[in-house]
């Protein structure tokens, strides 16, 4: 219920206005997403990676019905990963580019613009990984709800025929899922695992958190059986110990054959604490002016992280 309730809010333009206007809403905006621009997500990248972790960076915005905007986002990546170089060359930190990657929403480039959207996104999606494999950077696509899943895996296998790097998100929340594990556990293929962040019917969707969680596990085993390279999403003590576990069984060497990812300003200690002891660590930081959908989805995605959010607005840093 709480969660249902969370979600129907990120959709409410009336309490969206009342929460981003509110000033005691810099508090969570600061902890939990990178900046507001460019500069901001350079700088946010930097601090990572001086702490030993890898990033990837979320342009914020989705559900763009308008083309201007969808080229407009595109055009942000580039913007982001020329910064990114420009920083990496001025400072000599040749890490700042090999340690980040963008993760792209197709419906912010194009995805929705009726019969050519998916053609549109493709379109765009090229422009901003032929533009990361240059400065030697990797794409993401995540993944959205139920209904665009077909097309974004369409639009991976298009791209990974030029872009092989390009990386997969799946949602364990899916009941469909564990197929499409299957079908990308292969050979150098990079899939990021997550439980999943949209309010899905049940004919699609595991409802209760046992049964996400268990399909969770059910899907990090076949990832960590393929041969592809595993990237487990959570923050989920439990899940992250299975997670190593089954990476131990199977041979897949810690810092080498799949790696851990979290989000910015969650539990950040412990992300530091994974690194230190040989993790390949990824912060998942979000960044731009459109912040209060992305929250709004990770309070429904664990709707604990109330606690967090609470004490941000309580808390100095």
């Amino acid at each position: 219920m709480l969660r249902s309730t969370i979600l129907a809010a990120a959709r409410n333009r009336r309490i969206q206005h009342l929460v981003t206007t509110a000033p005691v809403s810099r508090g969570v905006v600061h902890r939990f997403v990178g900046g507001s621009d460019t500069d901001d997500a350079v700088r946010t990248t930097r601090e990572l990676v001086e702490d030993g972790l890898c990033v990837t960076l979320d342009h914020l915005g989705e559900d763009t019905t308008d083309r201007a905007h969808a080229e407009s986002v595109t055009s942000a990546y580039r913007r982001l990963l020329d910064a990114l170089h420009a920083a990496a060359l001025t400072e000599r930190m040749s890490t700042l580019t090999a340690r980040a990657e963008v993760s792209v929403k197709l419906s912010a480039i194009g995805q929705a613009l009726g019969a050519d959207g998916e053609k549109i996104a493709l379109d765009h999606a090229r422009e901003i990984c032929a533009a990361a494999e240059h400065l030697g950077a990797t794409v993401t696509l995540d993944m959205e709800d139920h209904t665009t899943t077909d097309s974004t895996l369409r639009i991976l296998t298009e791209l990974r025929a030029d872009f092989p790097a390009t990386a997969a998100v799946l949602q364990a929340a899916l009941r469909r899922t564990e197929g499409d594990c299957r079908d990308l556990a292969t050979e150098g293929s990079r899939v990021r695992l997550c439980k999943g962040a949209y309010l899905e019917p049940e004919s699609v969707a595991y409802q209760k958190r046992q049964d996400v969680d268990l399909a969770y596990v059910r899907c990090t085993n076949i990832l960590m059986r393929g041969r592809g390279y595993p990237m487990l999403a959570t923050h989920d003590p439990r899940l992250i110990a299975i997670g190593i576990d089954r990476a131990a069984y199977h041979a897949k060497a810690p810092g080498k054959d799949f790696e851990l990812q979290m989000l910015y300003g969650i539990r950040p200690h412990e992300q530091r604490r994974l690194a230190e002891k040989g993790h390949t660590v990824r912060v998942y930081v979000p960044y731009g002016a459109e912040w209060y959908g992305y929250l709004m989805r990770r309070l429904a995605e664990r709707p604990a992280n109330l606690a967090f959010f609470g004490r941000a607005l309580t808390t100095k840093g």
